[in-house]
């Protein structure tokens, strides 16, 4: 009674309805049937909306007469989707399953998995999961990837693996197969977020052992790849040894994983051999990876003529370089500083009708800068800047630190400027630190003071080095208040100063004849050296030592 009082307030209720809602669908057409069910589904999740703390509104006989599966779908899918509230659908489906004894259909469970999982409700995707497997349903391809994904991507791997393993001997007592898809993406993710060991050790555990997983090539890759990028590549060579007894043989990509791991932990002379072998091979043949690998191990070891004469070979058959092999060289002969080679290679970059990058520009503006052809270097910068190419945060610190050295403070301050007025760029102290250093060494304090302004007005924070030259420069200056209060500054942010910034700055204290106060510093360090306090507690401790106010 109270059901159809609800009902008459809150719906119109059509006379057909009301016959396929009390007296069954036998005698009614398949279309007032659907329009019933859409009906239907739409008071219960008006009932659910207005009710939705309370479910025993379902426990009479009418509800238990007509809710069935397909009305569960429908008001699942809208609570789910349409009002993005799968608890809600969570808890009306654990009502109807476990009051009410109705089965799911496996697109409820499918449904309500996905969005319980899109909104990280993860334990209750668990649930409904264990129900999944209880009713006798197990999630098909897309499905099962979903949720192995997901699980994995929230950190729940062992939830992840449970349901392969769970999914493998399903299908192992029907004589079938998981599809390989699903747990290469599984190992795949375990790699990339540096889970490497329980990707081995569900590929040995599982995937070698199951007959219902069937290895193919990509998952011995997806292992391989991650053994080579920790610098385990003979346990990666195991893996590649293995493969032929499960029936995979290895790709061209197979063989780039192990070339490029092999040319990580300095085995390039290996590497070039394992190149010699797939130019051998009559399925494929090595490709701009395979060769710059190599080339990239040479550069990193100095062997640069190793380099080029493979750099050569690869262009004599037919391997067209790209720009990151390029770059890669140009960049081995800027840390020789062999400036000249390096602008050899720029100069065939540009013949081959390749764009130079802003890292092409910082490597060959490093070599100019490091044998110290500064004006080459900024020619080079000219260049770059006509070919609207934009410097980045490194190739900015290259340039301003190689003028500072040179003493050409001006030119790396109109630098600094620059950088400055980029938006995109993030600034770090190590940029600013020298242009700092050459002005307070000139004697120029205020300057160097405007580009503290300047790096604080950008958000960057001083490093132990910032504060250190700038009691230096202050020190040297004759300025010992200043560079006290510098000295406090550093404290009160909790940079910890180092033995050259103590040292200068006790020894500045005394020849102003301020020895209490440099005794008095000494003996705070020392005291909280002694006393083992932590790094928050001796900087309150010097801070009171010195008559400084702490914030509390």
């Amino acid at each position: 009674m109270i059901i159809m009082q609800f009902l008459a307030q809150r719906v119109f209720i059509p006379k057909v309805v009301s016959t396929v809602l009390f007296h069954g669908h036998s005698s009614i057409e398949p279309s007032y049937a659907a329009a019933s069910t859409i009906w239907f589904t739409k008071v219960v999740c008006t009932i659910l909306v207005n009710h939705s703390q309370s479910l025993s509104v379902f426990d009479c006989d009418y509800f238990r007469k007509n809710l069935n599966p397909l009305i569960a779908l429908g008001v699942i899918h809208h609570l789910s989707y349409g009002l993005k509230d799968p608890g809600s659908a969570f808890r009306f489906f654990q009502y109807l399953r476990i009051n009410l004894n109705i089965i799911h259909s496996e697109s409820s469970f499918d449904l309500l998995l996905r969005s319980l999982c899109h909104m990280g409700l993860h334990d209750s995707a668990k649930l409904v999961y264990g129900y999944m497997k209880t009713d006798g349903f197990f999630p098909q391809n897309s499905t099962l990837d979903f949720l192995v994904s997901s699980f994995t991507n929230a950190g729940r791997f062992k939830i992840a693996e449970e349901i392969l393993i769970a999914k493998a001997e399903s299908c192992s007592e029907k004589g079938e197969i998981v599809s390989s898809f699903v747990y290469n993406n599984f190992l795949s993710l375990l790699v990339g977020k540096n889970r490497l060991d329980e990707a081995v050790s569900f590929f040995k555990g599982h995937i070698l052992r199951l007959q219902s997983f069937c290895p193919d090539t990509c998952s011995f890759n997806i292992v391989m790849r991650g053994l080579c990028r920790v610098g385990k590549v003979e346990d990666a060579f195991e893996f590649f040894s293995a493969m032929e007894s499960f029936g995979c043989l290895p790709d061209l990509i197979t063989y780039n994983t192990l070339v490029n791991g092999l040319c990580r932990v300095g085995n390039v002379d290996r590497a070039q051999l394992l190149l010699r072998e797939v130019e051998l091979h009559r399925e494929f043949s090595p490709d701009v990876v395979t060769y710059t690998s190599v080339i990239s191990g040479y550069c990193k070891s100095g062997s640069m003529e190793k380099a080029v004469t493979l750099f050569d070979e690869m262009i004599q058959r037919g391997t067209r370089p790209n720009l990151f092999t390029f770059n890669i060289i140009i960049d081995g002969f800027s840390k020789k500083g062999d400036s000249d080679s390096a602008l050899m290679m720029y100069e065939r970059m540009l013949n081959g009708g390749l764009k130079p990058d802003v890292v092409t520009f910082t490597s060959i503006i490093d070599s100019h800068c490091r044998t110290g052809d500064l004006d080459k270097s900024m020619k080079l910068w000219d260049e770059m800047n006509k070919r609207q190419v934009s410097p980045n945060a490194y190739t900015f610190s290259i340039q301003i630190n190689a003028l500072c050295k040179a003493n050409r403070l001006n030119e790396s301050r109109d630098l600094l400027r620059q950088m400055n007025f980029r938006k995109d760029i993030i600034p770090s102290p190590f940029i600013y630190n020298p242009v700092i250093d050459g002005f307070c060494k000139a004697g120029n304090l205020d300057e160097a003071n405007a580009i503290v302004a300047e790096m604080e007005a950008k958000g960057c924070v001083h490093d132990k080095m910032t504060f250190t030259i700038l009691i230096l420069g202050h020190c040297m200056k004759g300025r010992t208040f200043e560079a006290i209060d510098i000295y406090k500054k550093m404290l009160s942010v909790g940079c910890a100063p180092d033995n050259i910034t103590m040292s200068s700055l006790t020894s500045c204290l005394r020849k102003a004849g301020m020895a209490s106060e440099a005794n008095e510093i000494e003996l705070s360090a020392s005291n909280n050296a002694n006393t083992g306090l932590s790094s928050l507690e001796k900087t309150t401790h010097l801070m009171s030592n010195m008559n400084i106010p702490v914030a509390v």
